[in-house]
């Protein structure tokens, strides 16, 4: 697992997420461990690295 700290979409607090390496690609919701506001999460992977992240609002 590869944990992540970005700011959340809507409150901007720092928080972070449990990624899994072994998925080169993927996208899921979480809620903000702040606000509980849901989060779309995409990340990828290559060589377990992080090459891309983005954290957006639902629905935008």
């Amino acid at each position: 697992m590869y944990e992540h700290f970005f700011q959340c979409p809507y409150c901007w607090e720092e928080i972070s997420f449990l990624l899994d390496a072994s998925v080169s690609r993927q996208t899921y919701v979480e809620d903000c461990e702040v606000c509980c506001n849901p989060i779309e999460v995409t990340a990828g992977f290559e060589n377990n690295k992080l090459v891309e992240f983005e954290a957006r609002e639902l629905g935008q």
